[in-house]
């Protein structure tokens, strides 16, 4: 496959020869014998490639490979210079330089970095291609999987990204509940509005709610300054509330309220604050088996139950073990 190559230097006695055996072996050629004039005939027609000497008059060989990467990110740049230093090579491929050749050299050595960088380039088009081609046939933001159970779970993506309702993610730990949370929130009318990631396990009781609904200052010791809690900066997006099956039962009314009246009042504060959030919560266990067992409110259960979603294990869907 031929490329279009910019050969730039000064000396003729290099770059006439160099060119026309670049041509000689299919690829199209253009040279300039300086950078400035180089960078205007690129600015008039695109390069795949540009070989550029090292020391220049004006401009030299590094600004100009500057200058290419900033302006025409595509377009490789091989650096051929006669003033071989170990600063110069780190520098220049530092800067974005695919390869750098040393004069004196034969053109088959340069041939040879052209052929690298055309097998670079056609794998990295492959895979692009095969990526597209995963996303479009086997995935959903992120998530993989193939297999009948993972389908499913696409299907109910599709409708809840597309309306505001509750959503409780059920599955193994492990079982990607996080990235469903977010697929949900970046594919809804919501994802320009903050997505706020709780961890019901990982906050102490006797502070939980003050990280959900906030404080005053004062509300207990410690409290030096009003705070604002996740609910609030969750506003206008969707707040997730991971491992909710461990929040409290005296916790759960106050939970309750925010998603019937999407209200609330700050730990030591009597003043209702109104918001605007999406929940969207996640449990390792069954939440059903918990309400029957009295550790789980039944009103809030089947208010978070809008939409279920079940994440199946890997065991469940062997078949999404080589996509993963």
């Amino acid at each position: 496959m031929s490329m279009k190559i910019l050969v730039v230097d000064d000396e003729e006695i290099v770059s006439v020869p160099l060119c026309d055996e670049l041509s000689d072996t299919g690829h199209q050629v253009a040279c300039e014998g300086a950078a400035v004039p180089a960078l205007r005939r690129m600015a008039q027609e695109p390069f795949d490639v540009v070989v550029t000497d090292l020391k220049m008059p004006g401009m030299d060989g590094l600004e100009l490979l500057k200058i290419v990467k900033q302006q025409y990110p595509d377009t490789a740049v091989i650096m051929i210079t006669a003033y071989a230093t170990v600063n110069s090579a780190v520098e220049a491929m530092r800067l974005g330089a695919y390869d750098y050749v040393t004069k004196p050299f034969k053109t088959q050595e340069l041939l040879m970095v052209l052929e690298r960088l055309q097998e670079h380039r056609a794998l990295a088009r492959e895979n692009l291609r095969l990526k597209a081609e995963l996303a479009e046939r086997h995935s959903f933001h992120r998530i993989v999987g193939k297999s009948p159970a993972m389908q499913k779970v696409y299907e109910n993506l599709e409708i809840v990204c597309g309306c505001d309702c509750t959503v409780l993610i059920s599955g193994e730990t492990g079982t990607g509940k996080e990235l469903v949370a977010e697929a949900i929130h970046y594919n809804s009318t919501r994802k320009d509005g903050p997505l706020v990631k709780v961890s019901c396990a990982a906050l102490p009781r006797d502070v939980l709610e003050s990280e959900l609904f906030g404080h005053v200052a004062g509300a207990y010791t410690g409290a030096v300054r009003d705070r604002q809690g996740r609910f609030e900066l969750a506003d206008g997006g969707t707040i997730f509330l991971d491992e909710i099956d461990d929040i409290p039962l005296e916790s759960q009314v106050k939970l309750l309220r925010v998603l019937e009246n999407q209200e609330f009042e700050r730990v030591g504060d009597g003043v209702t604050q109104k918001v605007d959030v999406r929940i969207v919560a996640a449990t390792k266990q069954d939440l059903q088996e918990l309400v029957e067992a009295g550790r789980f409110r039944d009103d809030l259960f089947y208010r978070l139950e809008v939409v279920p979603i079940y994440l199946p294990s890997l065991a469940q869907r062997e078949e999404d073990i080589p996509l993963l």
